[in-house]
């Protein structure tokens, strides 16, 4: 009896292993292409919930902007 206990354990933690590693892939990058007339403002508040503050703050730090200006054309990697 304990020694089925303790196999159903093992298989149980090991699948959990296996399960566990599987979620931990890191989700693919999503990129933005700047239009006329947008904003790091503007794409921080249609792509991000709340204030966009946060929002921009990350753009600006995964994209290395300084300076807060982008143009038209400009390529965005979205955090």
């Amino acid at each position: 009896m304990f020694a089925r206990i303790l196999v159903l354990a093992l298989v149980v933690a090991v699948a959990w292993a296996v399960v566990a590693r599987a979620s931990t892939a890191a989700a693919p990058e999503r990129t933005y292409t700047v239009r006329s007339g947008d904003t790091l403002w503007s794409i921080a508040s249609s792509r991000y919930g709340g204030d966009p503050r946060g929002g921009v703050w990350k753009i600006t730090q995964r994209n290395g902007i300084a300076g807060g200006s982008i143009h038209a054309g400009q390529r965005l990697v979205l955090p």
